[in-house]
């Protein structure tokens, strides 16, 4: 099996040894786009490292309302998921599989056990801790402060990158759910730039021009 890949920053911190632990321990696991592999107040068992596709993080109130907190991609984990773990939290998040994705699941002892063991671990928990606060700031700022034309269109940014593709599949209602807005302000919003030839619609997909 390949050897494990940690993040780009610490691309050269994890050395052979934490490599095949990883492996020997974890258990690699496909889930389809639209799976929802961790739901609020669930207790975390393991821990997921993302190896292909990508999963949306969500923070949903007691509405049922919900808006996208940031997403995972290879080959990061979910800072969320390590924290309630680690302290044997449930979970206060909602974490859905965006595009078929392979994740390595990392049992919560293990991955305890390797912050005593091994630096190079607790520097990649660190580094997801650091660009996980810094884009949750930027969820803040946005709903504080930017437009809701501004958000949607970074937002439809972020999806054709994960993609990378300008044609996205995707609905009204979808979009609206992570913006944590209305369906209707969203159409609204969207006809708007498809006007200003920023975009065209088709039936549930969006194209970026």
């Amino acid at each position: 099996m390949a050897e494990f890949k940690p993040m780009r920053k610490s691309e050269n911190l994890f050395h052979t040894l934490l490599s095949r632990e990883i492996y020997a321990s974890g258990q690699v696991k496909s889930f389809p786009a639209g799976a929802t592999i961790l739901n609020i107040n669930d207790y975390v068992k393991s821990i997921p490292i993302v190896l292909s596709g990508s999963i949306k993080v969500i923070q949903t109130d007691q509405d049922g309302r919900e808006i996208l907190l940031y997403y995972i991609k290879p080959p990061e984990s979910c800072i969320m998921s390590v924290l309630a773990g680690l302290n044997e939290n449930t979970s206060k998040i909602k974490a859905v599989v965006e595009e078929d994705a392979e994740l390595l699941l990392i049992p919560v002892t293990k991955a305890s056990e390797w912050i005593q063991k091994f630096p190079e671990w607790t520097d990649f928990i660190f580094a997801l801790y650091q660009k996980r606060f810094e884009e949750l700031l930027d969820v803040v700022n946005a709903v504080a402060f930017q437009k809701v034309d501004v958000r949607l269109l970074h937002l439809l940014r972020q999806k054709s990158s994960l993609f990378q593709s300008r044609e996205i599949s995707v609905t009204h209602q979808q979009l609206a759910n992570e913006l944590g807005i209305t369906r209707e302000a969203v159409s609204r919003v969207l006809k708007q730039m498809e006007n200003e030839k920023l975009l065209t619609m088709t039936r549930n997909k969006i194209t970026l021009l």
